[in-house]
């Protein structure tokens, strides 16, 4: 399912422990990092596809996390020409993702690689927020950091307020004036 410009909708999730370190998935048989994301099939929201991804890529289920915030809009990123099918070379430019931020309410045990026939990841890890663009393939650089940028807006809150913004406009104003304490290296 590819919209008008050739971009296939999609979801990424950035999943936070209680040290709001993100979970950093390793691919399998690669040495390339990479947070869990995956289409949107038709008649799926970006939340049902989320927790699809979720629990097809790293096993934990809705009961396992918390949504703390999504992207407002798409982000989108090209993908190479070396790396398209050439089937769909000239129909597809590449994806564009809604993004999750997900507080793990579960256990590091409840992550399970092999809960399907062909597992995304081989390894994980927890990481620090900021992760290192240079361990991330280079097309995808740019929507990670917009995507982390956008949502840090989210850490160090307490969780009522997160929950408020989304029903009160008002409040949302007067939080959207908070800044985080977390910072990306070279922006201090």
């Amino acid at each position: 399912m590819l919209d008008r410009e050739g971009f296939r909708p999609n979801v990424g999730i950035i999943l936070l422990n209680h040290q709001n370190e993100v979970w950093w998935g390793k691919r399998v048989r690669e040495h390339s990092w990479q947070f869990p994301q995956g289409g949107i099939k038709h008649g799926e929201t970006p939340e049902q596809a989320m927790y699809r991804e979720l629990e097809e890529e790293v096993g934990l289920k809705a009961e396992h996390v918390k949504i703390i915030g999504r992207t407002r809009d798409w982000l989108r990123y090209e993908v190479p020409d070396h790396f398209i099918k050439r089937e769909v070379r000239g129909h597809y430019r590449g994806q564009k993702q809604i993004w999750f931020l997900l507080r793990m309410v579960g256990r590091d045990c409840d992550v399970n690689l092999r809960n399907t026939e062909h597992p995304e990841f081989d390894a994980w890890r927890w990481h620090d927020y900021w992760v290192p663009m240079d361990v991330v393939i280079e097309f995808k650089r740019d929507v990670y950091t917009r995507a982390l940028q956008e949502l840090s807006r989210f850490l160090n809150r307490p969780p009522h307020q997160v929950q408020r913004r989304a029903r009160d406009p008002v409040s949302a104003k007067s939080l959207n004036t908070e800044t985080s304490t977390q910072t990306q290296p070279g922006t201090e």
